[in-house]
């Protein structure tokens, strides 16, 4: 069964008021459009458009639950949420918990009677939440993961430069900061004391930030020359969220442009941030977000601390493969979600097998979608259901199609 599913983009500060409406062709608000969620989430469950489909019920939420067996073959729930995600603006920066960790975390909050809409609880569901994002817009940027603390030593070196060549000198700002950056220890060690005392909320950091922002501000990015957009990210944050530890924490991250089709996958434990750009963003079905900076909203240093992965890693691109002519997928071995890009020239047919139940968004052009029961299509800007009965899918059309489906087994 194919069922048309749509939702109202949510209106997040930070989200842009038109790359959602240019890239499905919906009438803009006006008003920021962050994020389309396509999915069963509690939070913002897809509307169902077909009401004689619908068997009493108006979103996917309701309807999996009616009819599980049918809408999700007898599955426990959806495994996954499908996002158009579209920054104008810096997201917060975040992390999310392995599997075992949310599960303690969420008994342990019910436990102490923390209610589930409290602005300090972490847990939301018993849930992970690895994810994916691939880069629709021509640039798309994000921190994502410690970069080595060599690189964070450089860019040290380069602020106490800067400092000393100022008007007014204040290397005893920076001396903190270089003393916890040049400690002794492995990178993950250094790397936690750093994060541990920009998130302590102490005068000394505020007092830091304030003049790491100052010095990004009065020198030329570019001759920071491979930490230029690492210094640019100093002064755009600084502008959105001024005295925010995040701005130095930034500088600890690796700081990466992706092109169009390129994708990040992000498991559980890497502090990350989208900067700005409009990608397709797939994730498990989880709320759950532990904070570290660039947001009013409350941080839980301990339990941050907790969960981050420490270790310093290469930027976390996910290279697709190619499983069959038109048909590319960004398979990160979760057994959550795979997420699928359709891609046909005229006449062309392309053809895919989802593990279950599945969704997909048209992003250009136009195609007849073929199951082993049914029938439809699917112009730009449209979204769609497939049961799991529809089994081998043929897609035969101009343009491109994003799906989701349940990824490898556990």
């Amino acid at each position: 069964m194919f069922v048309g599913i749509t939702n109202t983009p949510r209106d997040y500060s930070w989200g842009s008021t038109t790359a959602i409406a240019e890239l499905l062709g919906i009438p803009s608000t006006g008003g920021p459009q962050a994020e389309l969620w396509l999915g069963a989430h509690p939070a913002s469950p897809a509307r169902i458009i077909d009401g004689s489909m619908r068997h009493g019920v108006d979103d996917l939420a309701e309807w999996i639950a009616d009819d599980r067996e049918t809408a999700i073959g007898g599955h426990a729930q959806l495994p996954f949420l499908l996002k158009i995600l579209a920054a104008d603006g810096p997201l917060s920066l975040q992390a999310h918990p392995t599997l075992e960790r949310a599960r303690q975390g969420f008994d342990a909050e019910n436990a102490a009677g923390i209610p589930l809409d409290a602005p300090n609880r972490n847990y939301k569901d018993p849930l992970h939440k690895p994810e994916v994002i691939v880069a629709l817009s021509e640039t798309f940027d994000a921190l994502c993961g410690f970069r080595p603390v060599a690189e964070i030593r450089d860019i040290v070196a380069l602020l106490e430069k800067w400092d000393t060549e100022s008007d007014a000198p204040a290397p005893a700002v920076l001396a903190p900061l270089a003393a916890r950056a040049r400690a002794n220890g492995d990178d993950g060690e250094i790397l936690r004391s750093l994060v541990e005392w920009l998130l302590g909320g102490s005068e000394e950091v505020a007092t830091l930030v304030s003049r790491v922002s100052a010095l990004a501000e009065e020198n030329d990015p570019a001759a920071a020359e491979e930490y230029a957009a690492s210094l640019q990210t100093v002064r755009d944050l600084a502008v959105e969220y001024p005295g925010d530890p995040g701005i130095v924490i930034s500088l600890l991250l690796n700081r990466v442009t992706l092109s169009a089709g390129e994708a990040l996958y992000l498991p559980a434990g890497n502090i990350h941030a989208y900067l700005k750009g409009l990608g397709v963003e797939l994730m498990a079905a989880s709320d759950n977000v532990l904070r570290g900076g660039l947001t009013p909203k409350y941080i839980d240093v301990p339990e941050l601390l907790s969960v981050l992965d420490f270790e310093s890693l290469p930027v976390p691109y996910l290279r697709p493969t190619f499983p069959s002519e038109g048909v590319e997928e960004f398979r990160p071995g979760v057994p959550d979600f795979v997420l699928v890009r359709i891609e046909t020239r005229l006449n062309e047919r392309a053809a895919y097998r989802p593990d279950g139940a599945a969704i997909a968004i048209c992003t250009s052009g136009s195609f007849e979608i073929h199951g082993e029961r049914s029938d439809t299509t699917l112009e730009r800007g449209q979204s769609v259901f497939i049961t799991p009965e529809e089994g081998a899918i043929t897609f035969t059309g101009v343009g491109t199609i994003f799906l989701a489906a349940p990824g490898a087994p556990a």
